[in-house]
């Protein structure tokens, strides 16, 4: 008596095959391609719901493998990658996911932090204003503050790493050189850094 085999059973087992052999890429693609540029202009005033603060699992604040030569307290951006990292030693750093520059506005080089501030006020540059003219030309700090929760000053720049009141902008190039986390992101690493802490931008990935 013929056996009967059902026709699709081997192109099915072949598209369960793909799939399994997809994943890693697909879980991994958020490294080589980083988000585009985010096109959405600074909301003085808005204040953002805890559900909306709340990142994706691979923007969310967490402890990784990280080699470098810098010592312990170095924070390490990597532009491209959209994270922040925070050296750990053993090969290890806390790692923070960021809002970076937007095209033109990216930037590289060896800095340090010399100032911190808590809620702090804002003053639009006049660069930015001629390019938004509704912004204010003076708000205080607060929950609606573009500037976030907190901010450390970079020296020797005009740039930032400071909270924000637009979540939805972490993982993307958006802003005017400054770099933004999520406000418990930035809380959480004012109290890490002393002023004086080296700072290393990286614009380039790292292969």
């Amino acid at each position: 008596m013929a056996v009967h085999r059902p026709a699709a059973l081997p192109a099915l087992v072949l598209a369960v095959l793909l799939a399994i052999a997809a994943a890693p890429a697909l879980a991994q693609s958020w490294r080589s391609t980083p988000t585009e540029t985010l096109r959405i202009e600074d909301q003085p005033g808005y204040e953002p719901t805890a559900d909306e603060e709340q990142l994706s699992p691979a923007l969310q604040r967490q402890m990784v493998f990280f080699r470098t030569t810098e010592p312990p307290g170095t924070i390490i951006v990597h532009t491209s990658e959209r994270f922040l990292y925070v050296v750990q030693g053993n090969n290890r750093a806390l790692r923070y996911g960021i809002g970076v520059g937007r095209d033109g506005f990216q930037w590289q080089g060896l800095k340090s932090i010399v100032r911190k501030a808590e809620w702090p006020d804002w003053t639009p540059p006049p660069e930015m204003i001629e390019r938004q003219p509704y912004l204010p030309r003076f708000m205080a700090g607060g929950p609606g503050n573009p500037m976030g929760a907190r901010a450390l000053y970079i020296g020797g720049t005009v740039y930032r790493i400071h909270g924000t009141n637009q979540p939805q902008t972490i993982g993307h190039a958006v802003s005017s050189g400054c770099f933004r986390l999520v406000n418990a992101d930035v809380m959480d690493l004012y109290e890490r850094i002393p002023v004086g802490t080296k700072v290393v931008v990286k614009q380039a990935p790292e292969l």
